[in-house]
Parts: structure tokens; C-alpha cells; sequence
């Protein structure tokens, strides 16, 4: 887990009512219809994307600062990753 990941500069992170919302922003429009909605350890997730931060880092920082099993922890880390790329919201860093 040593990759390094990094926020698409086309995305906008906000906090809108207490709610982590991330908007894709295409050309000079928000694509409403792919609105992110984060929880807590999403959001946290999500903030350490910086392209310095390896995949082993964060997964340490989420077992340290959240209630969770490494297991469990792995797992959700993983497919939170997959959803991300999927979605075209964060990118390898190089």
C-alpha cells in the first residue's frame, strides 16, 4: 500500500448543514448529478489525499484516529479508493 493518491483539482470539497459534499466541477459547471456525499472518516480519508501521503499512511492514520479494526479498515479503504478512481475524483500521484 504504498501508492500515492491526490485530489482532482476539478473537485470542489464543501461543507454545506454539517454535511462533506464533493462536487465535480466540468468546464464551468458543477455536475450535479454526481454529488459525493462523505461521512466523517470519508472526509478524513479524502483530506489526506495530497499526493504525499502513502496508502499505508493513511490507513495507519485511520486505525489510530477511528474505532476500527484493520481489517475492517483495509477493506473500507480499498473500496472507498475504487469508488473514488471510478468516479474520476482523485488520481495516482506520480
Amino acid at each position: 500500500m504504498g501508492k500515492l493518491f491526490k485530489r482532482k483539482e476539478d473537485i470542489i470539497h464543501r461543507k454545506i448543514a454539517g454535511e462533506s459534499i464533493l462536487v465535480p466541477i466540468r468546464g464551468e459547471l458543477a455536475d450535479m448529478n454526481n454529488i459525493f456525499f462523505l461521512n466523517p472518516v470519508a472526509e478524513f480519508i479524502w483530506e489526506q489525499f495530497d499526493g504525499e501521503k502513502s496508502l499505508n499512511d493513511v490507513f495507519n492514520m485511520v486505525i489510530e484516529d477511528f474505532d476500527v479494526n484493520k481489517d475492517e479498515a483495509n477493506s473500507d479503504l480499498k473500496e472507498f479508493i475504487t469508488d473514488l478512481k471510478n468516479a474520476g475524483l482523485i488520481e495516482e500521484a506520480v
